[in-house]
């Protein structure tokens, strides 16, 4: 199995399904019922297949049967957990019971849907998905935005916003930092323009995206 790293993924020039069958028929019957909608799609006939290509890290959304050679389909969710890959998933199924259905909700899929299922409950299903992708993205654009942006504050900078993100009062971080009030001002100053912040507020939730924390706590 070829060992994936998906942790920052590329971002796909429009968004790519993949779906994984090994019903040659379903798979082709599937992949048309997508096209036809104006949906981008890649078909696989197992899990192996769709880990050695190279949509696997652009892919925003995977629907994906649970009964497949090899891998299945909920160890293959499995696997790709482990490799920090959040793509949103869809499971068929023509062989599902309650519990698996539970534990692959659990483990964050988008929908269980049994064969045969309408074709407008995946078109459905699938919508979400791409939503739920679109809403991950913009997420991890901005925190690898603001992650550019701490990288170019000082070290002193970087200490004054971790200290003024906990509440402390600009009197309280100078005698912390051993330097002058006006000081502070100025650096907090400095660090809400650079980090994009429009009030203190904002750059609260900044330092908490970024995992900010007092260093002298």
């Amino acid at each position: 199995m070829a060992q994936h790293s998906i942790q920052k993924r590329a971002v796909a020039e429009e968004p790519t399904i993949a779906v994984v069958d090994d019903d040659e028929d379903f798979r082709d019957s599937l992949g048309g019922l997508l096209n036809s909608v104006g949906f981008k799609v890649k078909l696989f006939g197992s899990a192996a297949e769709l880990l050695e290509d190279e949509l696997l890290p652009v892919a925003s959304c995977l629907v994906l049967d649970v009964r497949l050679p090899g891998l299945g389909g909920l160890d293959f969710q499995t696997e790709l957990s482990k490799m920090n890959a959040s793509i949103p998933i869809i499971f068929m199924t023509g062989h599902g019971d309650i519990p698996m259905s539970v534990k692959a909700m659990k483990a964050g899929a988008v929908d269980f849907l049994t064969k045969p299922f309408r074709d407008q409950d995946m078109l459905d299903a699938v919508a979400i998905a791409l939503e739920r992708d679109r809403t991950r993205r913009k997420a991890e654009q901005r925190l690898t935005d603001l992650k550019s942006r701490l990288e170019r504050l000082s070290q002193r900078e970087r200490e004054v916003l971790a200290l003024v993100t906990t509440g402390l009062k600009n009197k309280q971080v100078a005698f912390q930092l051993d330097i002058a009030e006006i000081t502070v001002k100025a650096h907090r100053g400095h660090v809400m323009q650079k980090m994009g912040a429009q009030s203190f507020a904002e750059l609260v939730k900044i330092a908490e995206a970024l995992g900010i924390k007092s260093p002298r706590s």
